[in-house]
């Protein structure tokens, strides 16, 4: 009975740890599934703004699965998944580079790889990899929206589920997702 939690926490530790070239590149990592790397996606989102204090209400955005141009595992196709969540909190314009601070500190404390940072102005960004190769960002967007994306590392082609991680903000499936609505004593200060 013990032997399979211990299996399921080596392939974990395998999938985030990454290795070597073969996650570079996006191989495939102990056999992991493409559904099995969306929900390290949906982990990653969920982690990143569950760090956040005060807390961020968000919801989940638009995913999406595109094939890996050229590359192969095993003679099959390969494709990745872009896991989108959208801050439905008014972030003002002051507390915009604190929030992107927060996060670019949380994703190095846990070993990813910070590989650009925009500082416009208007819409600021920070990007970073972890080891197993997912790449991630948090963006400001339209209105002062802040998105969180995610994209795994190439594995075969599969289908993929909806993400199961629970949001804190109400579900807009099938909706365009508004503007930031949510109000925050600390986050929206200074906003109109």
């Amino acid at each position: 009975m013990k032997r399979l939690p211990c299996i399921m926490v080596a392939m974990l530790v395998s999938l985030s740890s990454g290795c070597g070239e073969r996650a570079e590149r996006g191989g495939e990592v102990a056999g992991v599934s493409l559904q099995a790397a969306a929900e390290g996606a949906d982990q990653i989102v969920l982690r990143t703004l569950s760090l956040v204090q005060p807390d961020l209400t968000w919801v989940h955005d638009v995913s999406s699965t595109s094939e890996c141009d050229g590359y192969e595992i095993e003679g099959r196709v390969t494709g990745s998944v872009t896991r989108r969540a959208a801050v439905m909190t008014i972030i003002s314009e002051g507390r915009r580079g604190s929030l992107l601070g927060v996060v670019e500190r949380a994703w190095k404390a846990r070993g990813y790889a910070i590989t650009g940072v925009d500082p416009d102005k208007s819409m600021p960004a920070v990007y970073a990899k972890d080891p197993a190769g997912y790449r991630m960002s948090l963006s400001v967007g339209y209105a002062g929206r802040f998105h969180v994306s995610v994209t795994t590392p190439c594995f075969i082609l599969s289908a993929v589920r909806a993400p199961q991680t629970r949001a804190s903000g109400r579900a807009f499936e099938g909706e365009n997702v508004p503007v930031p609505y949510v109000r925050s004593e600390f986050w929206s200060a200074g906003a109109p």
